[in-house]
């Protein structure tokens, strides 16, 4: 392997962090504005769009550390957003359920954040997003079906 292709992976590597970062800190400036911080809408957003979810399982679907799950999910409780709600068939399993104030809250903002999203991306055409996502996939599948990565 040559150094130029290291050195290739390195800027690869640099500017696709810088990118997530760019983007990441812009989009998280509009959330706050809505009143809720970045995790705590995460949190609102995966029980809008998939439903019911175990408090066990959240903190993986939105890559969070399982401790600060509780932690968010007082807050969202506090604010009438979402219940906690017992699992009817194992008394050990308790379910994040948002409540109508929460879907209120969702329907509410989630159009400004999608057209903010769409405009950030917007710099790209179409095609340019297609293949982004394809390669960004390709890259990150890669890596999590490595079984020397230390991801699985």
């Amino acid at each position: 392997m040559g150094s130029e292709q290291i050195d290739q992976s390195l800027k690869l590597f640099i500017v696709l962090s810088r990118a997530y970062r760019a983007i990441n800190e812009n989009v998280n400036k509009l959330i706050q504005t809505y009143g809720v911080n970045p995790t705590e809408f995460a949190v609102l957003e995966l029980l809008y769009h998939k439903g019911d979810q175990p408090l066990q399982q959240i903190g993986g679907k939105i890559l969070l550390a399982s401790g600060s799950i509780t932690y968010v999910v007082d807050k969202l409780e506090q604010k009438g957003l979402l219940k906690r709600v017992a699992c009817p068939t194992d008394r050990r399993v308790t379910f994040a359920q948002i409540t109508d104030e929460g879907k209120a809250f969702i329907e509410n903002i989630f159009p400004d954040h999608e057209k903010h999203i769409h405009s950030l991306m917007n710099e790209l055409t179409p095609e340019e997003k297609g293949t982004a996502i394809i390669l960004l996939k390709k890259l990150g599948l890669s890596i999590s079906h490595d079984k020397n990565s230390g991801l699985e």
